[in-house]
């Protein structure tokens, strides 16, 4: 179907050029980013919890949507110097190689929200749904209420990732050992950073950074895609979010990442812009008026059923 989509708006690099900088926007994202956890945990002991939890959450999140910025080739052309970019592991649980072999697979637009194929679904087949107990049934709804996504949804993102990474590790997947070697050794810096340097106690910076930041960066993923017949309506749109899509890196217009995976960030916007009316079309009218109409909506009640409509 033709949606009459311009996808010239605005895809050049040389609009990203200042002062012979390639795609200086994400250098200074990633300097802020980067500089603001150091500077926030250095002086960590000087201030109040209350202000360090939004300001650390907002980082850890902020982090991981940088990360996902060079996971699609930002701001270089080298695929080492990206990912040197985003690879420090400030949340410390999740490898960078694991989230860009996860989410590049997630792209494959045919199999999106797909249990079996889209590591990154939150749906589960009718069979594994029939296998599990109330305790476990009771968990993956409430996982789906941005309430439960909020609290409960890090710790079975994590516990779940983690089961299966080490299943790898103990069958002595080379690969598998090979990215949490490398990964731990990063991993070990930034703790030795937060606990040796910073006096911060692993567990305060667990509740504080590395768990809530997760949790805000979950609201993105929350109600981004939904199981459709047509997989071009599988993918979201959320209007009128300047604080979150700062946050989010304007990824809060899903329907365009998907699109045109190739733009970078601050381009985003624009090409919403240019294209709203056939954007909308493309993806069936799924469009919310901003995160407060998903919170209204979807803060006690599912977003969805677990089991998958379409499982193959």
């Amino acid at each position: 179907m033709n949606y009459m989509i311009d996808v010239a708006v605005p895809s050049s690099r040389r609009r990203a050029r200042w002062r012979g900088l390639p795609e200086a926007p994400t250098w200074i994202l990633a300097l802020v980013i980067y500089g603001g956890w150091g500077l926030l945990t250095w002086f960590d002991h000087a201030l109040p919890w209350w202000v360090v939890l939004p300001l650390g959450s907002w980082l850890i999140a902020w982090h991981m949507s940088l990360q996902h910025e060079v996971i699609h080739g930002h701001p270089t052309r080298s695929a080492r110097i990206n990912a040197a970019l985003g690879f420090t592991p400030l949340s410390l649980w999740l490898p960078y190689e694991r989230y860009r072999q996860s989410h590049m697979t997630h792209h494959r637009e045919e199999w999106l929200t797909d249990p079996v194929e889209d590591p990154e679904s939150r749906y589960v087949t009718p069979v594994h749904w029939a296998a599990r107990g109330p305790l476990a049934r009771t968990l993956l709804r409430v996982d789906n209420t941005l309430a439960g996504r909020l609290t409960i949804g890090p710790a079975l993102a994590i516990a779940g990732f983690l089961r299966g990474e080490a299943v790898l590790l103990a069958r002595g997947d080379r690969e598998a050992w090979t990215i949490w070697l490398t990964h731990g050794a990063a991993a070990g810096a930034v703790a030795a950073w937060v606990i040796l340097v910073c006096g911060i106690p692993l567990w305060a910076y667990a509740l504080l950074y590395a768990y809530p930041g997760f949790a805000l960066a979950l609201v993105r993923s929350f109600a981004e895609h939904r199981a459709a017949g047509d997989s071009d309506h599988r993918t979201a749109i959320v209007e009128r979010a300047p604080l979150f899509g700062l946050l989010f890196l304007h990824n809060n217009l899903h329907v365009v990442h998907h699109l045109r995976p190739d733009l970078p960030w601050y381009a985003i916007p624009a090409y919403y812009r240019a294209n709203r009316s056939a954007l909308i079309a493309r993806n069936g009218g799924l469009v919310y008026r901003g995160y407060g109409e998903v919170a209204r909506r979807y803060l006690f009640t599912p977003h969805h059923q677990p089991p998958h409509p379409f499982t193959h």
